[in-house]
């Protein structure tokens, strides 16, 4: 049982395997007996999954950065509300596929809002919850595209200007924390990558 709750993100540009690699690392952390939360942003919760629909709807493609933003801050309050901070009440490790990092990423980097604005309402929707620790998982922008193959939604109908920018403002997010921020190729084979995760991982939980 760990004294307080542990919370570990999921960042990088789309097709960079942030889900295959959440969910790996929790099954891996249950079966060596530790309590685990996985979730996800945009989502996570009834409310917050109605807000993803509405964010991620090609339909909506005339949507305004700001009314982006807040769309994608609202479905982080209400998830931060109902689940993890709950759970890391409960001593939980609280594993999140995305978290403030991919609004500055998103919105900021590549959308070109102030980075400050972002910083001071995420700080208000997460109450100053930062993660433990983040996996930035890092991909070519172009082959990320490719390997999330299937129907685009919105956000992976940009343009490949806007997605190299999003990997840029990832990397400099890196930059700026080290030492919360794990930037690690997933150009790589799954297992090695999911290796170093599970390495990194475990370091904080004991």
């Amino acid at each position: 049982m760990l004294k307080q709750g542990l919370f570990i993100t999921f960042e990088g540009p789309e097709g960079s395997g942030k889900t295959t690699h959440s969910k790996l690392l929790c099954g891996f952390l249950r079966k060596k007996g530790f309590k685990v939360l996985h979730t996800r942003e945009p989502g996570g919760t009834l409310i917050s999954e109605k807000i993803r629909k509405i964010l991620l709807d090609p339909k909506n493609k005339g949507m305004d950065v700001g009314c982006e933003m807040l769309l994608y801050m609202a479905a982080r309050a209400q998830i931060v509300k109902e689940k993890i901070l709950p759970g890391l009440e409960q001593r939980k490790i609280v594993v999140c596929d995305r978290f403030t990092d991919a609004t500055l990423a998103y919105q900021g980097y590549a959308g070109g809002m102030d980075l400050k604005v972002i910083d001071n309402i995420a700080g208000i929707v997460t109450k100053g919850l930062k993660p433990d620790m983040t996996f930035l998982l890092d991909i070519d922008a172009r082959l990320g595209l490719l390997r999330a193959g299937r129907a685009k939604d919105r956000m992976e109908r940009k343009s490949i200007l806007y997605h190299n920018k999003v990997r840029n403002g990832y990397l400099s997010i890196a930059k700026k924390d080290p030492k919360r921020v794990k930037v690690l190729s997933s150009t790589g084979e799954i297992g090695q990558v999911q290796k170093e995760i599970r390495k990194a991982a475990l370091k904080i939980c004991h």
